[in-house]
């Protein structure tokens, strides 16, 4: 019998199967002359007809260890079929599985079997998701400009398209460096010249990837080598303008990507300004992050611009190298914004001189929620101005002026001005040199805040 016909065989195994199944050996009565004919005893006594498995059993176990050859999954009934991915092995080729299993209960045991920690939540609990995002993650991370065939991503992309969401790639790997070889004997002052062409990429280029993945929303990207450990080299973490080249076009032609963040890859003025360039009236992108970069003034001026022609609703700059200038850009593009909802600007130099011009953007702003100016270095002129704009601002209702050096006058300049204010739900003024009583008139308010969010303060 061959494995096609299985199917088509099993209700009438199932029927031959009951008629023939009587549990434990009897003796055989009764010859057609009425003769007692003798009993046969098993040399096992625990010996039972039971323990044959059945026909169909027999069946489905084929079908399970010849899967790889002739999968048979959809034709099955669902009990059978239950049977089946509760045992085929996780080790299958994804070109026979990807889109053939969706059973949850199969790919958990994929992703438990191949990673030691999993965490379906952050995944829509979705175990395929996992998977295949993860395995893709994987595929990106170990990719070695000009050692890794490409062929290998793009063999990947049918299986993961439907299923990737979000990408989270915390390393790229750079070309493999080869020392020069020459012959001691050779004197030619040329023999860089003769050596052969540079790589044709400097990490992985995400053009090849990116508009192929049609769910895709997310990605986070560090141009770095985790675990490097005594092979540390500084050119294993260098964001080449190449590779910036490369990833902004990529992103270009992302459409349906609405989370963008580049962590720890040096990305300084001329990078920030190529990434937004081809960020520009993006029809998704809701959230960009840059944090813990090299941006200054002139890559703040372009985010400015970026923040009037497109949808964002949060924006990450902190740990970078914007000062006052840079602020006072971002400032005038807030005053005239209408989406953004939260703004983070900490351990930057905007001092007194951004701080003031984004007080006073507050003023006209009437969307922006949450606002971190930790960790800048401003002092009482700042506390001033954003106590003038709290008398006006209804929307605002997180502050973050922790680790400033706002001062006892300035501690009571601000608490002035948050006793008009009715919507701040916290104010964080830990670290700013301020007054012990306004430290407890701001926990006081947020107290009074979060039982009556009517009450002023």
């Amino acid at each position: 019998m061959t494995t096609t016909n299985f199917t088509e065989t099993f209700s009438c195994m199932s029927r031959s199967q009951s008629s023939r199944r009587t549990g434990s050996m009897r003796p055989v009565n009764a010859a057609a002359n009425g003769r007692k004919m003798r009993s046969i005893i098993a040399e096992d006594p625990e010996w039972s007809l039971e323990l044959v498995p059945l026909l169909t059993t027999l069946c489905l176990q084929h079908i399970i260890k010849h899967f790889r050859e002739k999968p048979i999954l959809d034709e099955l009934t669902p009990n059978y079929k239950a049977y089946v991915l509760q045992r085929l092995p996780t080790s299958l080729p994804l070109t026979i599985t990807a889109n053939l299993i969706s059973d949850e209960s199969y790919w958990k045991r994929c992703c438990e079997g191949r990673w030691a920690v999993s965490d379906v939540s952050t995944y829509d609990n979705s175990w395929k998701r996992m998977f295949f995002e993860r395995h893709l993650e994987n595929i990106i991370e170990f990719f070695i400009p000009d050692a890794t065939d490409t062929k290998t991503v793009l063999d990947a992309v049918p299986l993961c398209r439907n299923y990737v969401k979000r990408l989270k790639v915390s390393q790229l790997l750079p070309p493999i460096k080869e020392s020069p070889r020459y012959d001691e004997d050779d004197r030619s002052d040329c023999a860089s010249d003769t050596g052969s062409e540079g790589p044709s990429m400097d990490h992985f280029d995400f053009r090849i990837l990116l508009d192929k993945l049609p769910n895709l929303e997310e990605l986070n990207v560090v141009y770095g080598v985790k675990g490097c450990g005594m092979n540390f080299e500084w050119n294993l973490f260098e964001f080449t303008f190449r590779d910036c080249e490369f990833l902004a076009k990529a992103l270009h032609s992302c459409k349906t990507l609405q989370v963008f963040r580049i962590h720890r890859s040096k990305v300084d003025d001329e990078k920030c300004c190529l990434l937004v360039s081809q960020l520009l009236d993006h029809p998704s992108l809701q959230e960009l992050d840059f944090s813990h970069n090299h941006i200054g003034d002139r890559g703040a001026r372009a985010i400015g611009k970026l923040l009037n022609r497109s949808q964002l609703k949060r924006l990450v700059i902190c740990n970078n190298q914007i000062r006052g200038p840079g602020a006072q850009a971002l400032a005038h593009a807030l005053s005239k914004n209408t989406t953004l909802r939260s703004l983070n600007l900490r351990l930057n130099r905007i001092v007194d001189e951004g701080g003031q011009a984004l007080a006073q953007a507050l003023v006209k702003n009437k969307t922006l929620v949450n606002l971190h100016l930790g960790g800048n270095n401003m002092t009482e002129p700042t506390a001033m101005a954003l106590s003038q704009a709290l008398v006006e601002n209804r929307t605002l209702k997180n502050l973050n002026l922790s680790n400033n050096r706002l001062g006892v006058d300035g501690g009571k300049i601000l608490e002035e001005g948050m006793s008009h204010n009715s919507s701040l739900v916290e104010c964080d003024i830990r670290l700013t040199n301020v007054a012990q009583d306004s430290e407890y008139s701001r926990l006081h308010a947020k107290i009074k805040h979060k039982c009556d969010p009517s009450a002023k303060v």
